[in-house]
């Protein structure tokens, strides 16, 4: 069974059982509560009230008029002469032809008014209103009240309230039940993909295939929110860690598998070599004055040759030996420009360019070993660049690592002659060994680090060293 199932198993096996007690409960609660009060007498007391209220307002209304009739009551009047200025209820009241009227005033209908009309033989025609106080009783909004009621009493008896109240209940629980199943769906996929595609990529890693990674899914840099999270970052740093030493493991195998040939070829060259000089030499020693001349230039020209291949003998030699490591703290800045310092008087019509890292990075790793890899590079470099050509130097320090940048503005280098760019090789330019760029390449390896073709910024080639930086341990090198 999947993670995200059995995820989803527990939550259901979790909430079942209390969502079942809830209902039971509630249900049990609903009974009980409706056994108090039943719809009759609801409606009994609305009735009563409602004939309460009546029975108010009918006194009301008697003593209003019989205070009117008494005079005892402030008249206000309304002539016909200024009927346009009448509010409305008035002029309701004088159109309807009524002598008589009460009606409700005042906030939510708390003062009673009386109305009555007005025409006597002495042309005094209009209304008078009179007004008296309910005491604070809201007639309109008792009224409404009591209309609610009613219709509350009609609908409960139209109904049955308790299962209506049940249905509701199952309706709102199961509503919510199903809302709170469904983030739990989500977070139960979002918990177990990353998990399937971590055993995926084990699996897949365990079987050989060294490029499986994991994707997270967030921006590069960005730290993991989860114990899952950290274990896809672990497992992605775990399987480069060991896709670069495998790669280095195999290069070193490379380089012992080089280093035994060159010392093989070296041995078996220089016995060729040493009789051949011996016999020219000799030849050279025992020969009449007649042919001087012309043996002359010939052993001139054999001894140059044999010479040119004990250089070569003794490079390859040299590669077949393991160099003296040293590890030592280096600042990459400081070698870097003095790297540079030494190289310009040789190279004068070439411009060159530092982009060094402000933090001052340094590693801890042979200081020969990495001077001989940086010179190698930036003479490369300017031999490419040629004569008004270009040359940078850059450093930069990120996640442990110092990398060491050497762009030119040469042709470049061609797709060739980038396979076998570090493999040892012999040439005949004038200099040159054939064994820069793969002696580079062991003395990085050796130091921990590794040296790598990349895009070139200045239009040709261009290289990059990676090298372990230096950790600032103990108090006194960690600086203010």
């Amino acid at each position: 069974m999947k993670l995200r199932t059995r995820l989803i198993v527990a939550f259901l096996v979790a909430t079942i059982l209390p969502l079942a007690a809830t209902v039971w409960i509630t249900t049990s609660l609903i009974d009980r509560s409706l056994g108090y009060s039943t719809t009759g007498e609801l409606d009994r007391l609305s009735r009563t009230l409602e004939e309460t209220v009546r029975q108010f307002y009918q006194r009301e209304r008697d003593a209003l008029k019989q205070d009117a009739i008494a005079g005892k009551a402030t008249a206000t009047w309304y002539f016909v002469a200024d009927q346009a200025t009448w509010p409305e209820g008035i002029r309701t009241f004088w159109n309807s032809g009524e002598t008589e009227r009460f009606g409700l005033s005042g906030t939510d209908g708390d003062r009673l008014d009386y109305m009555r009309r007005v025409e006597n033989g002495s042309g005094v025609r209009g209304a008078q209103t009179f007004s008296r106080d309910l005491h604070g009783l809201r007639m309109d909004q008792l009224s409404s009240q009591l209309r609610q009621s009613r219709q509350l009493v009609e609908s409960i008896e139209g109904r049955d309230l308790r299962r209506g109240f049940t249905v509701t209940l199952l309706l709102l629980l199961a509503a919510a039940w199903i809302i709170s199943l469904a983030p739990l769906v989500l977070i139960a996929h979002r918990i177990s993909r990353p998990i399937q595609e971590l055993t995926k990529g084990l699996t897949n890693f365990a079987s050989g295939d060294w490029s499986t990674r994991v994707e997270t899914g967030r921006d590069p840099g960005t730290p993991a929110r989860d114990e899952v999270g950290s274990a896809v970052d672990a497992f992605n740093r775990m399987a480069d860690q060991l896709r670069q030493s495998r790669e280095r493991l195999v290069q070193l195998t490379q380089i012992a598998s080089w280093q035994t040939l060159a010392r093989k070829t070296a041995h078996e060259v220089k016995n060729s070599l040493t009789p051949i000089r011996l016999t020219v030499e000799e030849m050279q020693a025992r020969l009449k004055p007649d042919d001087r001349t012309f043996l002359d230039q010939a052993v001139q020209i054999v001894v140059s040759e044999i010479d040119s291949l004990e250089r070569r003998v003794r490079a390859f030699s040299e590669y077949s030996s393991e160099p003296p490591v040293t590890p030592e703290v280096i600042d990459v800045n400081t070698l870097v420009s003095e790297r540079v310092a030494l190289l310009r008087p040789a190279h004068p019509e070439t411009t060159y360019h530092l982009k060094l890292d402000a933090r001052g990075p340094r590693v801890l790793a042979g200081a020969d070993l990495v001077k001989g890899i940086v010179t190698n590079l930036l003479k490369n470099a300017a031999e490419a660049a040629g004569a008004g050509g270009s040359v940078l130097a850059a450093t930069r320090a990120v996640n442990g690592v110092v990398t060491i940048e050497v762009h030119d503005s040469g042709p470049g280098l061609s797709t060739e002659s980038t396979a076998t760019l570090f493999e040892p090789t012999i040439t005949f330019k004038e200099n040159g060994m054939g064994l820069g760029l793969s002696i580079a390449k062991r003395h990085a390896l050796l130091s921990g680090g590794d040296i790598a073709l990349v895009d070139g910024q200045l239009g040709g080639a261009a290289f990059k060293v990676t090298l372990p930086a230096f950790a600032r341990i103990h108090n006194h090198e960690a600086g203010p």
